[in-house]
């Protein structure tokens, strides 16, 4: 059975083509267009979408109220179309807290001609939004992407080591008992979902939390400023985009720049972080794998590194590394993903010890990493 799309545009253009692309793919059916965003809210309600796609700016009524509606009389997974511009970022940023679930740039180029890869982000993102089992609202606190690489992560970090597995625990916040291990680094990495899943989290850490904390949230280079400003302004904790020759300090986040790849140095007891470009064969930018491999280098054993939502598996051999170097793993558990790509892909490995709820993730974390 293919899964029923809906798509939303006030271009008409952008509908025929946006319906074209995602009708090329057997699994997905484009079931009706809609115009605006009051169109939108009463084709959701009448047809039952499983999947919508959403414009931000339109007549009528605009994208976030649409998706604020929507959520609210009939929760459906929305993909958004967003411009890579900052006020683009911000609304994004505003629709994702409203209850959409993703986003891609809206780049009228890649839509209008037969790009491959285009063609095929948008059929993997509507896919992975309508495979979601049972449909649930996330609970959101008050107030990102992922194709195939096309360059082996594994023939850019080099051979990784295997590391004896054992089968993951899903574990409540409750169940967790702390190991009593030493930490000087936490690592939080995530894609599709993670923007909401991390406000979640890092708003629950006090002010003097005691390690240094580096986000990698698959995000455009357009999108990563905005988001570390948003986080900055709701955490106790300071957020901020990393920044080459950054020194790492306890209680501040570092979120990596979109676009580029974030890395870790030492020199003695300090750590500083290197942002470079890395390679353009990557597609992944920044990539969870590069980040978490520099830090098993740099600080081998003291990391605790959570996987969280996030489509592919970017991040598994960066986390194998950690794991060889003696790190912690944890992945975030199946129920409470938006995708569960990347945490699966951690925890099928055996390289995971603990599955836990984004609901406890936050307390779990606190728990294992600072010490009373």
């Amino acid at each position: 059975m293919a899964i029923k799309v809906l798509v939303v545009d006030d271009s008409s253009f952008f509908r025929r083509r946006v319906s074209e692309i995602v009708n090329q793919d057997p699994e997905l059916e484009v079931i009706a267009t809609a115009s605006n965003g009051a169109e939108a809210v009463k084709m959701a309600a009448e047809l039952n979408p499983q999947v919508i796609t959403m414009d931000i700016e339109m007549p009528v009524m605009d994208g976030i109220t649409a998706v604020r509606e929507i959520m609210a009389k009939c929760p459906t997974p929305i993909l958004m179309f967003s411009s890579l511009t900052h006020d683009g970022a911000k609304a994004t940023l505003d629709a994702l807290d409203a209850g959409a679930l993703d986003f891609l740039p809206k780049r009228f180029e890649d839509i209008a001609t037969n790009k491959d890869d285009a063609i095929l982000l948008l059929q993997q993102r509507v896919k992975a939004l309508g495979r979601r089992r049972m449909f649930r609202p996330i609970v959101r606190p008050s107030v990102l992407p992922t194709p195939t690489s096309r360059t082996s992560t594994t023939s850019v970090l080099g051979n990784t080591t295997p590391v004896a597995t054992a089968p993951v625990r899903t574990s409540t916040a409750s169940s967790i008992r702390a190991s009593g291990k030493q930490y000087k680094l936490l690592l939080i990495g995530t894609s599709t979902g993670g923007p909401v899943a991390l406000q979640k989290i890092l708003t629950q850490f006090p002010a003097n939390y005691p390690h240094p904390i580096l986000l990698i949230q698959h995000m455009p280079a357009a999108f990563t400023p905005a988001f570390a400003n948003r986080l900055n302004g709701l955490c106790k904790i300071e957020v901020k985009e990393a920044a080459n020759g950054d020194l790492l300090r306890p209680g501040c986040a570092y979120l990596a720049p979109g676009g580029m790849q974030m890395m870790i140095e030492r020199s003695g007891a300090s750590g500083r972080i290197k942002v470079i470009a890395g390679s353009a064969e990557m597609n992944y930018k920044p990539c969870v794998d590069i980040t978490f491999a520099s830090a098993s280098k740099a600080y081998g054993g003291d990391v605790l590194a959570v996987v969280l939502t996030g489509m592919g598996a970017d991040g598994r051999e960066g986390a194998r590394m950690l794991k060889s170097a003696g790190a912690t793993i944890w992945a975030q558990d199946e129920a409470s993903c938006v995708v569960y790509g990347m945490p699966q892909a951690v925890a099928s490995a055996g390289i995971a010890s603990q599955s836990i709820s984004l609901d406890n993730m936050a307390e779990s974390i606190l728990k294992e990493s600072v010490r009373g």
